[in-house]
């Protein structure tokens, strides 16, 4: 499979983009991911479970972000917490991401100036 980063993901949606960078600071299961996903938004992005994990699902399938089995967590009665960590082409795509918004902030202020933030 190529992992052109241009046409993998980008730009991405603020579903995909929000859970690259919440795990862009260390592998975390659904639940910790759907919190930090709040806090990173300051509450404007509230996930449903079934989004989540759709989209976890389709980021597993676009290679990146994958499973850390090792650190699947066991939480009481049930089934253990699955733990995802980001890949390397998930970091990538993620900084291309970055670097997309910084330039069409950089052509806002170039078009509209500092004082129109």
């Amino acid at each position: 499979m190529s992992r052109n980063i241009n046409s993998s993901a980008s730009p991405l949606n603020e579903p995909t983009y929000f859970i690259l960078l919440s795990l862009a600071t260390g592998p975390k299961h659904g639940y910790a991911i759907l919190k930090d996903i709040e806090e990173l938004s300051s509450g404007k992005i509230s996930l449903s479970t079934s989004t989540l994990y759709t989209a976890l699902a389709r980021l597993l399938g676009q290679e990146l972000i994958e499973r850390n089995d090792a650190a699947d967590t066991e939480t009481g009665p049930g089934l253990p917490r699955k733990v995802y960590i980001l890949t390397r082409h998930g970091r990538n795509v993620l900084n291309a991401e970055m670097l997309r918004l910084q330039n069409m902030l950089a052509s806002f202020k170039l078009r509209l100036g500092e004082d129109n933030l």
